[in-house]
């Protein structure tokens, strides 16, 4: 009889234990940013080739981790000959430097979230940490699905993103820091 209780004990500490991945839902994400143009406004673009892989053990994904990448090749603000310069060696490098990635843990602190990890950019890594809103898990079209909404900033510069041109007036023409807002839907892993 104790071996029974044991071995219980034991497939019930597994399965609580087990661990669940997760992955992303591309048609309902996106990975945005923005950064102020000429002072007085901002621009905003995407990254449209991108991946995110979650695995959690805890049902409120407390202590999951996140591995990302997107494709510096694919920034998209609309401008080609923005899109075009931002690929060139002034800021991501697109040709040396073809991805962009993070790795980190996702952690629960009383009812906030927060991603903390690394970030590399053109082979420049950082410790970062952003802000997550949970939005919940729910059961639906025969599997499970978990969303997410990420913001953060980050300065450029720290990564040598460099390049800059000084208005007339004063400032510059991009600013240093960059404010990312990453919206997930992930499915999980059959």
């Amino acid at each position: 009889m104790k071996k029974v209780t044991f071995l219980l004990a034991m497939v019930v500490a597994a399965a609580a234990s087990a661990q669940t991945n997760w992955t992303l839902d591309k048609s309902h994400s996106s990975v945005g940013f923005s950064v102020a143009h000429m002072v007085i406004s901002e621009t905003t673009g995407v990254f449209k080739d991108f991946d995110v892989k979650v695995s959690s053990t805890a049902d409120d994904f407390n202590g999951a981790t996140v591995e990302f990448v997107a494709k510096t090749a694919s920034v998209f603000t609309d401008s080609e000959k923005r899109d075009g310069h931002l690929r060139s060696d002034d800021f991501f490098n697109a040709e040396k430097f073809p991805e962009l990635k993070f790795k980190g843990t996702l952690t629960k602190q009383g009812n906030k979230y927060f991603l903390k990890g690394d970030l590399t950019i053109r082979d420049v890594t950082k410790a970062v940490n952003f802000e997550v809103a949970f939005g919940g898990k729910i059961k639906a079209f025969g599997g499970e699905k978990a969303g997410f909404k990420l913001t953060g900033k980050v300065n450029r510069q720290e990564y040598g993103l460099k390049f800059n041109k000084a208005l007339e007036g004063g400032g510059l023409v991009v600013g240093d820091e960059v404010e990312f807002t990453c919206k997930i839907e992930l499915n999980k892993a059959a």
